[in-house]
């Protein structure tokens, strides 16, 4: 009997140890893992920023007619869609493609009056409202196209605003500039404190474009357009100027 309780006593001790040991074990491999994961608890972080001016290449514009007060629906609808259409077939008259015509906005609404002498609101007739993005490619032909479209129907006019088609190569010298400062402040800091940098263990990118801000113009009343074909002003003069392109990269260290 005595000898049954003594080896039951060393199987509980082992078992305890064997516990143990694996509980020891598991928390070997969580702090392994913790480490290869986050492999200092300490780290600095530096920001430099890199800007690069460079011309557009790409002028976009909305350009929208719209067709105030018609007796009904079907006329304000038809009115509009004549003149959108014709607005289109200018657009591509002078060399705009297809894909560079997007319609971004529609809109068909009934228009109120409120009679004093009625006392209650009366159909006063219907609204349509269409507008389309164009791209302009050739960004020589800008003043030329607000002057054209406004011969047939355009009569409120958004933009243009001014940009870069691919960013590619501009994002590349902002980059090395921003890398390079990055680097220059965390090399400074770490002379001046006396701070000893590791390894680098993350880089962080945004980027923002500045530069030219919308030029809005715009003609809301048709009678201020020739009724010959012609438009009854010149072609506006159009500065595309340059965009600011600004990019920023943060470099984190470990501090050993």
């Amino acid at each position: 009997m005595e000898e049954n309780i003594q080896g039951n006593n060393k199987m509980k001790h082992i078992l305890a140890v064997i516990l143990l040991s694996g509980a020891i074990l598991l928390g070997l491999v969580s702090l392994v893992r913790e480490r290869i994961v986050n492999p200092s608890q300490y780290t600095a972080s530096f920001t430099g920023e890199g800007r690069v001016f460079a011309k557009p290449d790409i002028a976009q514009i909305q350009l929208a007619v719209r067709t105030d007060r018609a007796k009904d629906a079907v006329t304000a609808v038809k009115n509009n869609t004549d003149k959108i259409n014709s607005v289109i077939k200018k657009l591509k008259d002078l060399e705009i493609e297809e894909k560079d015509i997007k319609t971004t906005a529609y809109q068909l609404n009934p228009e109120y009056d409120y009679p004093a002498n009625v006392g209650r609101q009366v159909l006063a007739g219907y609204s349509v409202y269409q507008e389309v993005t164009v791209k302009i490619r050739n960004l020589d032909n800008v003043g030329r196209v607000i002057e054209q479209v406004t011969s047939v129907g355009v009569n409120q006019i958004t933009g243009p605003t001014f940009t870069i088609d691919d960013l590619s190569e501009v994002h590349k010298q902002a980059r090395e500039e921003a890398i390079a400062k990055a680097k220059e402040q965390a090399n400074s800091t770490a002379n001046m404190s006396g701070l000893r940098l590791g390894k680098l263990v993350g880089v962080y990118e945004e980027t923002s474009r500045g530069g030219m801000p919308p030029v809005y113009y715009a003609k809301a009343m048709d009678s201020a357009i020739g009724m010959g074909g012609e438009s009854a002003f010149p072609a506006p003069e159009i500065q595309t100027g340059e965009n600011e392109v600004i990019l920023r990269v943060t470099l984190t260290y470990q501090i050993k």
